[in-house]
């Protein structure tokens, strides 16, 4: 008796899903073809069909690509793809812009059309090669003071570094991630921090990246998990970063000491904990501060910003989150303001709870970033 595989079930869903990818596939590699090659440029006649089938091919592929889950080959592909022809659709429309205000000038010719391309050509070479060189360098560091009201002055000037984001994936970045830490440690701050993400993929895909962590200087170190580690066994992140001497504050909090003055820090899982199938994760603030002495100031841990709602009614002192990559390839910073309440920076929410939103230390998918860069961020607490 032999028996066949089951065809994939044709529903509803499928057929939206696949027939939106056409058409922004579509968009994203037509609108840069008529901007580099535009019929208006009267290119020799070589030029356009050759153009055409690049572009074609090109797209084809990167679809085909993306359907490889399994192939860390593939992924860098047409992450890459991805990456250009996204910088390339958003710098042809604003060439648009002035092939438009030609037109309406009435100076538009051959000539023009094709010089305009040119510096089209070079624009989007050099955008695609800067966003390359910052998102693989080693973060910059940034520095940032935070003024708590309630925090006692025993703890005043307390340094917090600030990691998150580190999407260690389909890129080997091993030699990143320990530049990365060199760079933690020679802050000399009193307490580490990361704030999810650590990668796309399973804690043994990524283990030769993701070991350097165990290299953090810092007498505490706190990690909570993002929405990224719920794709992958977030109880495997969780466990390799138990092992590598990170305290996982899993809705739960640890109070700081000194003499009889306390700092709290508190974390909590990701949102998408709620429905990631995985046993016992669920974001609980409420789990995450009980017991905690009232009088002391918090800090939380929560990966997305979304989260500053319900640190506000808890009378949180001060949130650290990440997960927007500050926008990561502009003009993303104006869509990722549509879903989360900051894009980065300090940012005061109520008369008691502040803020803080990394840019991140990686990237996710394409490994580019332009006008959003990477970070690691120093943060030093003062009392009032």
């Amino acid at each position: 008796m032999t028996t066949t595989a089951a065809r994939p079930r044709i529903t509803v869903r499928r057929v939206v899903f696949t027939l939106v990818l056409f058409t922004v596939t579509t968009l994203l590699f037509w609108v840069p073809f008529e901007g580099l090659f535009a019929a208006s440029a009267e290119w020799p006649d070589p030029v356009r069909p050759i153009a055409a089938i690049v572009f074609i091919a090109s797209a084809v592929a990167m679809i085909v690509l993306f359907t490889q889950r399994n192939s860390d080959r593939a992924a860098r592909i047409s992450q890459f793809l991805l990456g250009f022809v996204w910088i390339a659709f958003v710098w042809t429309l604003i060439s648009d812009v002035v092939r438009l205000g030609m037109a309406m000038a009435g100076v538009e010719n051959p000539f023009r059309s094709r010089f305009i391309a040119v510096l089209l050509a070079v624009l989007i070479v050099t955008v695609t090669v800067y966003g390359v060189y910052e998102a693989m360098r080693v973060p910059r560091i940034k520095r940032q003071d935070v003024t708590i009201p309630r925090l006692d002055p025993a703890f005043d000037g307390l340094t917090v570094a600030v990691i998150t984001d580190t999407h260690y994936g389909a890129i080997n970045r091993a030699k990143w991630s320990r530049g990365m830490v060199d760079a933690v440690n020679r802050l000399d701050a009193d307490v580490a921090v990361h704030v999810g993400d650590i990668a796309d993929g399973t804690a043994d895909q990524r283990l030769e990246q993701a070991t350097p962590l165990g290299d953090v200087n810092t007498r505490h170190r706190f990690y909570i998990t993002g929405n990224h580690e719920y794709y992958s066994n977030a109880q495997g992140w969780i466990d390799l970063m138990t092992r590598l001497g990170w305290k996982a504050l899993r809705n739960e909090h640890v109070a700081l000491e000194r003499g009889d003055a306390k700092l709290v820090f508190a974390g909590i899982d990701d949102v998408t904990a709620d429905h990631s199938g995985e046993p016992g994760h669920a974001a609980d603030l409420t789990r995450a501060l009980r017991d905690a002495d009232s009088t002391a100031p918090v800090v939380l841990l929560a990966h997305q910003p979304s989260e500053i709602k319900k640190a506000v009614d808890a009378g949180v002192d001060l949130q650290l989150s990440g997960h927007t990559h500050g926008g990561q390839i502009w003009p993303f910073h104006y869509l990722v303001r549509l879903q989360q309440p900051v894009v980065a920076g300090l940012s005061r929410h109520s008369d008691r709870t502040q803020l803080y939103t990394s840019r991140g230390a990686g990237f996710w998918g394409p490994p580019m970033r332009v006008f959003a860069p990477s970070e690691i961020t120093l943060l030093t607490l003062k009392a009032s």
